[in-house]
C-alpha cells in the first residue's frame, strides 16, 4: 500500500518481523470481508449483495448500502487493477438513480421507514475497492461530477486489512456552494452575525485542510466532512457559538466545560460522540488536535 510497511513485534526474541502485504486470492474474499464489516470500514450500512438490476439492464451490483448522511452507496470490488471498475460502477449508479423507488423499498425492508425518510438523492456515491488504480483512473475521477471514492486494499498476514483512499471526489459541491450563498444571504440580513460567519469559514478551512481526500456533504441540519466515513459534522452557527461533532472517544479526552462535551447516547444532528463548542478563532486553534485525531481515525 503506497510504501506502507507493517511489522510485528516478536516478544520472545525482541525482534521485528515484517508482515508482507498481499492481494486476496479471489475478488469474493474482499467483498465478503467488507460486507461483513461495512459500517466499521466505510461508514455504510449494508443493504444487499449481488443485487440484480433486472433482465433489461442485465447487471449485478456487488454491494448496496446507505451511508451516515443518507446517501445511497454502490460498492464495486476488483482483486487487482481493472480499468473497467469505474465505468462499471457508473453504469450501475445511473441505474440506481433511475430506480429510486426500488432502492427506497429495499431500505424500508432492511432498515425501516425512518431510514427511508433520510435517504438523500442529491449525492449518491460510488466506492471502488481494488488492489490498485492507475493514474488515469485518478484523473478520471477528479474530472467527473459524481461522488466517487477509489480505495486501495491490502491484506496483511491472516487477520489484518488495510484500506487507503487513493482519490475522493464529492458530486455535491453545487449543493454546498448554494448552501454557503444562502448562509451569506442570511448573514447580510442580520440573522447571523459577521463574526459567526467568519468563524464558520475558519472551521471549514481547518477541516478541509487536514489532508487529501476530504469531501464535504451538505445536509439540512449539518455539514459533514468525510474520508469515506464522516469525521466531523458542523451544525449551522448559533447566535454565540458553533457546534462541531467529532469521531473521537470522549473518555480519551480531558473534557473542558464550555468547550468539549460527551454526547454519546444523547440525540444530536450529525455523527460523533464528542461535541466541541466554538465561540472564537482561538477556540478553532484549541480544537486543531481534536480535528486531527478525528480525521486520522476516519
Amino acid at each position: 500500500m503506497s510504501g506502507l510497511k507493517l511489522f510485528r513485534a516478536n516478544t520472545m526474541s525482541s525482534g521485528m518481523t515484517e508482515v508482507m502485504p498481499r492481494l486476496a486470492d479471489v475478488e469474493a474474499d474482499v467483498q465478503g470481508l467488507v460486507e461483513a464489516h461495512m459500517e466499521t470500514l466505510l461508514g455504510v450500512r449494508f443493504l444487499a449483495s449481488e443485487y440484480g438490476t433486472g433482465p433489461v439492464h442485465g447487471g449485478r451490483i456487488d454491494s448496496l448500502g446507505l451511508d451516515e448522511n443518507g446517501s445511497p452507496v454502490i460498492v464495486e470490488y476488483k482483486r487487482g487493477i481493472d480499468a473497467g471498475v469505474i465505468n462499471q460502477g457508473l453504469f450501475y449508479l445511473s441505474w440506481l438513480v433511475d430506480h429510486r423507488a426500488e432502492f427506497e423499498y429495499l431500505v424500508r425492508d432492511r432498515l425501516g421507514a425512518t431510514a427511508v425518510s433520510q435517504v438523500r438523492w442529491s449525492g449518491p456515491r460510488l466506492i471502488c475497492i481494488a488492489g490498485d488504480f492507475t493514474r488515469y483512473d485518478v484523473h478520471a475521477v477528479r474530472e467527473h461530477r459524481r461522488s466517487i471514492d477509489l480505495v486501495r486494499y491490502r491484506l496483511f498476514g491472516s487477520d489484518l486489512l488495510g484500506l487507503e483512499t487513493v482519490a475522493s471526489v464529492s458530486g455535491g459541491m453545487q449543493v454546498v456552494r448554494r448552501a454557503r450563498r444562502q448562509g451569506a444571504a442570511r448573514a447580510a440580513a442580520g440573522i447571523q452575525s459577521t463574526s459567526m460567519v467568519e468563524l464558520a469559514s475558519a472551521v471549514d478551512e481547518a477541516l478541509l485542510g487536514l489532508g487529501d481526500g476530504v469531501t464535504r456533504v451538505q445536509r439540512k441540519q449539518y455539514t459533514a466532512f468525510q474520508r469515506l466515513r464522516n469525521f466531523a459534522c458542523v451544525c449551522p452557527p448559533q447566535k454565540v457559538k458553533l457546534l462541531v461533532y467529532l469521531k473521537v472517544d470522549p473518555t480519551q479526552v480531558d473534557l473542558v466545560p464550555g468547550f468539549t462535551r460527551d454526547v454519546s447516547g444523547l440525540g444530536h444532528h450529525g455523527t460523533g460522540d464528542l461535541e466541541v463548542q466554538l465561540r472564537t478563532p482561538r477556540d478553532v486553534e484549541r480544537a486543531q488536535d481534536l480535528f486531527q485525531a478525528s480525521y486520522a481515525a476516519a
